[in-house]
């Protein structure tokens, strides 16, 4: 957390601005009168529709947050009219899980919309609304989602300037080949389970395995990444409740220290979330207890019981991406490893085309794919990258991968930026080391459907060779060391004495 490099001042800049949406969120209820249940959900929804809303331009971000109502305010409403009614809500509540999270198959929209809708049915079971309060929890939100769209896009539109990070494309497939599919499956049964054995422990807060057990899933898509969501999420808890008794509980819910601190907290939620998830989970724990204290209901026994449905969603989240559908760590790793060699072979052929003098071939756009997906490698490799990771060998050799590929997107950088430049020019040494390196990635990763279909970019590279120029010497210097890192790249992909970390 405290030496991950933000370039730009990202992070900071993204935490300070949620600060101010949150703060301004609760400042809009409690002017209008509302009550404190109603102001803590505003917070949370202002926080929500900050952390949640991640669409790759500010227009569809703009229309994400103003769908999230549509998403919420149903749930809310199902949600307050079953509180008394315990069969039936649990129904309701296993039934949104799954809609939530079969949502994600529409990509950044639908993720956020799922997780708005989730968490206005959580909200409610932590704060025992009623139906009574349904009017002022709406305006609460209505104040809340106005309040923080209008800090994101009119007071401090960062995104303006600094364009928000794509997603990577999702993997294909239909049915239950579908991973959202697959994981929507996963995800249900457990909550299922963990809504069950939560209710066994306490009949008031059950709620927080099922919590635990959705936002395990959340982010991750694999069984390795799922289990070492599990064990992070737990790690942050436990170190959030040691926290909680030294602060949250002292301070009896005086209104103004506990306002000061949860806004660490939440300053504390958006720095960390990148970084580190035992962090982020460290600054929710404690706020969750400011909030009690504020609720009045904090004790240290409540605290000990938040860690143990903690520890509940987690084992059901692991037993269900184990038992239920299962994907595995290697096929995921296999297809992002995949997807990252397939943009360097594309970057490479649209470069050498552009410096060809091809006018519609752009290299830049694959870089920036590439960049996508080398951040799914390693989230992919990350169960074998672990410090935990019993598997030593493979441990090394994931490790090995993981900085080969950042070498590759470095050279890939450099050749785009040779590309960009319109003094560079082509000459025949250009077309036959980005043939060498289109074979580089073939001989690591046999041609399939998706690789043919990309074929057509790379064939516009062309054989118009000219005179040896010396601005192309750059581009050469590019491309001799992709060649030389995928050649070494094979080693760690393919070893024969050991599990492959990619398919051949």
């Amino acid at each position: 957390m405290f030496v991950a490099p933000d370039p730009g001042r990202a992070r900071l800049r993204n935490s300070s601005r949620a600060v101010i949406g949150v703060a301004l969120a609760v400042l809009a209820a409690e002017l209008c009168g509302l009550s404190l249940v109603a102001s803590i959900t505003g917070g949370l929804a202002a926080l929500l529709a900050l952390f949640t809303v991640t669409d790759a331009t500010v227009r569809a971000q703009r229309i994400t947050t103003a769908l999230l109502p549509a998403a919420g305010f149903p749930v809310l409403a199902l949600a307050t009219t079953l509180h008394g009614v315990p069969l039936a809500r649990d129904a309701a509540f296993v039934a949104v899980v799954f809609a939530g999270v079969y949502a994600r198959r529409w990509g950044a929209r639908g993720h956020a919309l799922g997780i708005f809708a989730f968490m206005n049915f959580f909200i409610t079971q932590f704060l025992h609304a009623r139906p009574g309060q349904l009017p002022e929890l709406y305006a609460a939100v209505g104040l809340a989602l106005l309040s923080a769209g209008a800090v994101r896009f009119v007071l401090w539109p960062i995104e303006k300037r600094t364009p928000p990070p794509a997603a990577p494309p999702a993997p294909p497939g239909t049915g239950l080949a579908r991973p959202t599919t697959r994981q929507a499956f996963q995800a249900t049964a457990a909550c299922a389970v963990a809504l069950s054995v939560g209710q066994v422990l306490s009949e008031d807060r059950w709620y927080w395995a099922v919590g635990t057990a959705w936002w395990i899933f959340v982010n991750t898509a694999s069984r390795g990444e799922t289990l070492v969501r599990g064990f992070r999420r737990v790690l942050g808890t436990v170190i959030g409740i040691g926290a909680g008794l030294l602060i949250a509980i002292p301070l009896h819910g005086a209104p103004a220290p506990t306002a000061a601190l949860v806004a660490v907290c939440v300053f504390a939620i958006f720095y960390t979330a990148a970084v580190s998830y035992s962090w982020m989970m460290l600054a929710v724990t404690v706020m969750a207890g400011l909030l009690y204290g504020l609720l009045g209901v904090l004790d240290p026994g409540l605290l000990v019981l938040r860690l143990e449905e903690t520890a509940v969603g987690a084992v059901c989240a692991a037993l269900a991406v184990v038992l239920v559908l299962p994907v595995t760590t290697h096929a995921t790793n296999d297809l992002w490893i995949r997807r990252a060699l397939r943009c360097v072979r594309t970057c490479t052929a649209e470069a050498a085309a552009r410096l060809a003098g091809s006018p519609v071939a752009d290299p830049a756009p694959h870089a920036a794919e590439l960049e996508l997906c080398l951040g799914r490698v390693r989230l992919s490799l990350a169960p074998l990258v672990h410090p935990l990771s019993p598997y030593r060998g493979r441990k090394a050799r994931a490790r090995r991968v993981l900085a080969l590929l950042d070498e590759c997107a470095v050279e890939v950088r450099g050749l785009v930026s040779v590309a960009a430049d319109p003094d560079a020019s082509h000459d025949a040494r250009l077309a036959a080391a980005c043939w060498r390196v289109e074979a580089a990635v073939e001989a690591l990763l046999p041609p399939d459907a998706e690789a043919e279909a990309e074929r057509g970019s790379a064939d516009r590279q062309t054989a118009a060779a000219g005179p040896g120029r010396p601005a192309a010497e750059p581009a050469l210097a590019h491309l001799h060391g992709l060649e030389r890192l995928l050649a070494q790249l094979d080693g760690p992909l393919r070893s024969p004495s050991r599990s492959p970390l990619v398919g051949a």
